[in-house]
């Protein structure tokens, strides 16, 4: 099998990930966008840990020892992103990444809908 074949399809995930991480605004599917570009990275270790090894004549295999602990990363990361995301959704109701920019200091709990009480208020008096 030539070198091209896994790394265009690695560029394609890869590309469906980063869409999937700048498109998307619920907190679980970027995860899973990130781990798809995890993903792609694996399979480019371990096509060029083939084809070097082939040229090379060596039986080291660091592309796949490099491959393993990515996806020892990986798992950790998942399970530590989706028990941060429970916790905010427990707290917060919502996974949204865009509602939950009212949790950065300086910002009032209620959002963007919060002025709303004052401008009835206001044509009340009126």
């Amino acid at each position: 099998m030539h070198l091209a074949y896994p790394a265009v399809l690695s560029a394609l995930l890869f590309c469906t990930g980063l869409y999937g991480v700048l498109a998307r605004r619920n907190a679980i599917l970027v995860l899973m966008s990130v781990e798809l570009m995890l993903n792609a990275v694996n399979l480019n270790l371990v096509a060029f840990d083939v084809w070097l090894s082939k040229a090379a004549r060596e039986t080291l295999h660091s592309g796949q020892a490099l491959t393993l602990f990515t996806i020892a990363i990986a798992a950790a990361e998942i399970g530590i992103g989706l028990a941060i995301v429970l916790a905010v959704y427990r707290n917060r109701g919502t996974s949204d990444i865009d509602r939950l920019r009212d949790t950065a200091e300086g910002h009032e709990a209620d959002g963007p809908d919060s002025d709303a009480p004052a401008a009835e208020k206001a044509e009340a008096t009126a």
